[in-house]
């Protein structure tokens, strides 16, 4: 027992409390080795990468076909999942890996459209199960998250790329997996287009989307949309044109036989669509444009003069005069055979689907134009000022834009057109008339003629001509007098940009794409053009969005994407939108 005038005793079990204390003050440890310096654990399973983890902002672009990932303020999205059957198979089938296993595409296929089952969702939104399109999205992103953004499930702000155009089922669709599945606090959305221009480096642009199902054409003004057109022709229909172009020229006996097998279907397949997506990225090219094989030029004397061209390597023929080919394998056909095709009939695909030229173009339905006359019909519903800046900026999007040689001469038959029609939205064979023969054109001869017999009978009148005074001796004209400068003009240029603005003239522009564009926006923490709170959506889902009209933008504070900018945003005011999507 100790004294009652010495020290305390401290019992052992009572000092293991204090083992994660700091030492006292002046206290100095033994100096037998090197120590580590104690620094203060908060939590158990507390780590430097926690930290990243509440700042980590994913940026998800969705398409028909394809998902891509990534975190906000990369270059480039971490990875891309692809939809297909492999992808929808269940956990533990590893049938593909062994040595005899034999895919019949045919029996999968069976009592479904050629390809669906390489696709997410559709734009036709009738007899869908959107509950397996949730289910396909909750996959993809999971495998994503662990196969390249390697992290947990922890609830992470998410912002989604997503088009214009998409129905407001799939759009519910995509949240609910977000928010319930991933219990994500908020949901940002941005537009494919507007995304695509940043990502050029443009407040303006013409976005031509060469999609899988069908072709976009967006025309964006200072970030905003202001027109867009649609047609059918896309990537499926160019896929599909080759699948017909290389059943044609199987053998006759191959193509009946397999007639007979499948003669309850209304359209007949006799290879498989991984076959054919792969020769379409492959193989398939696109001509040049060659307004005609002959140019007539007038001369001073008034003879025509004929200037040839040298087209043999436009046909698709050698130096030798022997036309190139290119052998084929086809692994689907029964049996399996390899075609040998001239790499000039390799272009039919593409200029069946999206020029289409047998036909002429009052046949076309609006749904259905070629995809230049497209693009010059939304260039001639623009105003002018905004089609001056529009027409200079034309930008090509989408996975078609890979076919060789198809931008060029999508831009060139727009500028034929424009060259040939004006911006005249009235055409027929009056019009022709009337451009062509100057004795019909009133309106240019009353331009020529009125202005000028105006401006001489002003001047007759006053004397001297112009409308001007004499003063000291020297003759002042209004029209022709230096304005006086003003100081405040003057310092608006010289803090502006002087470079001259390039507009009135066609050209194109390369873009990083629309996952690039949103992942810049978001690095900025620029405010999205709809932002979702979890709690919201979940009391009160699509229905709860309210119109552009009925939200007072003078309530409404600036949100950004910064560390619970967007969090205070959603809890401060209940009146939510789905920007652009909510008037679908």
């Amino acid at each position: 027992m100790a004294s009652a005038t010495g020290p305390p005793t401290t019992l052992p079990h009572r000092s293991v409390a204090n083992i994660r204390s700091p030492p006292a003050a002046g206290y100095h440890g033994p100096s037998s080795g090197p120590s580590t310096p104690l620094r203060p654990i908060t939590s158990a399973f507390a780590s430097p990468s926690s930290l990243r983890a509440e700042e980590d902002l994913i940026i998800i672009e969705f398409g028909t076909r394809k998902l891509q990932v990534g975190f906000a303020g990369d270059a480039a999205p971490r990875g891309s999942i692809w939809f297909g059957p492999d992808h929808q198979r269940r956990v533990g089938d590893f049938r593909a890996w062994q040595t005899d296993y034999h895919d019949d595409w045919r029996k999968a296929a069976a009592g479904k459209p050629w390809g669906r089952d390489h696709e997410l969702w559709q734009s036709d939104v009738r007899g869908l199960d959107l509950g397996l399109v949730g289910d396909k999205i909750e996959r993809a992103l999971r495998d994503a998250f662990s196969r390249y953004l390697l992290i947990d499930s922890r609830p992470r702000r998410v912002v989604c790329v997503l088009p214009s155009d998409l129905p407001i089922p799939l759009l519910s669709t995509a949240l609910d997996s977000l928010f319930n599945r991933f219990q994500s606090p908020t949901v940002s959305l941005l537009s494919s287009p507007v995304a695509s221009a940043v990502a050029a480096g443009m407040r303006s642009a013409l976005v031509v989307d060469l999609g899988w199902s069908e072709t976009v054409v967006t025309a964006v003004y200072e970030y905003r949309e202001v027109n867009c057109g649609r047609t059918i022709r896309g990537g499926r229909m160019l896929v599909e044109q080759t699948h017909n172009l290389l059943a044609k020229h199987l053998p006759q006996a191959r193509k009946e036989t397999e007639a007979a097998h499948d003669s309850q279907q209304a359209q007949d397949y006799a290879l498989s669509f991984e076959e054919c997506d792969e020769i379409t990225t492959r193989m398939v090219w696109c001509k040049p444009y060659h307004a005609a094989t002959t140019t007539v030029t007038q001369t001073a004397e008034g003879l025509p003069t004929v200037q040839e061209h040298d087209e043999s390597d436009a046909r698709g023929y050698s130096t030798s005069g022997k036309a190139a080919t290119a052998t084929i394998p086809l692994k689907s056909a029964k049996p399996p055979t390899s075609l040998n095709l001239p790499y000039d009939l390799l272009t039919e695909p593409c200029e069946n689907t999206f020029f289409d030229s047998r036909y002429s173009q009052s046949s076309f339905d609006d749904h259905e134009l070629p995809v230049y006359l497209l693009v010059y019909r939304n260039l001639l519903n623009l105003p002018l000022d905004v089609r001056a800046i529009c027409m200079s900026r034309i930008i090509f999007t989408g996975g078609c834009t890979g076919v060789l040689g198809l931008r060029k001469r999508i831009f060139d038959e727009v500028s034929h057109l424009i060259q040939q029609r004006g911006w005249d939205s009235v055409q027929g064979k009056a019009t022709e008339q009337l451009r062509s023969n100057l004795k019909l054109n009133r309106s240019t001869r009353q331009a020529s003629t009125g202005p000028t017999d105006a401006a001489s009978q002003a001047g007759g009148s006053s004397g001297g001509g112009g409308g001007g005074e004499e003063q000291d001796g020297v003759w002042h004209d209004a029209a022709n007098n230096t304005p006086e400068v003003d100081p405040i003009d003057e310092q608006l240029k010289r803090g502006g940009d002087k470079r001259p603005r390039v507009q009135g003239q066609m050209r194109a522009l390369e873009s990083l794409g629309a996952w690039t564009g949103a992942s810049m926006i978001s690095h900025l923490k620029t405010p999205a053009i709809a932002t979702i709170g979890r709690d919201l959506w979940l009391q009160q889902g699509a229905a709860g969005a309210s119109k552009a009209s009925d939200v007072d933008p003078k309530t409404q504070q600036r949100q950004s994407l910064g560390a619970g900018g967007l969090i205070r945003g959603a809890a401060a005011s209940s009146a939510w939108t789905l920007g652009v999507w909510g008037a679908n």
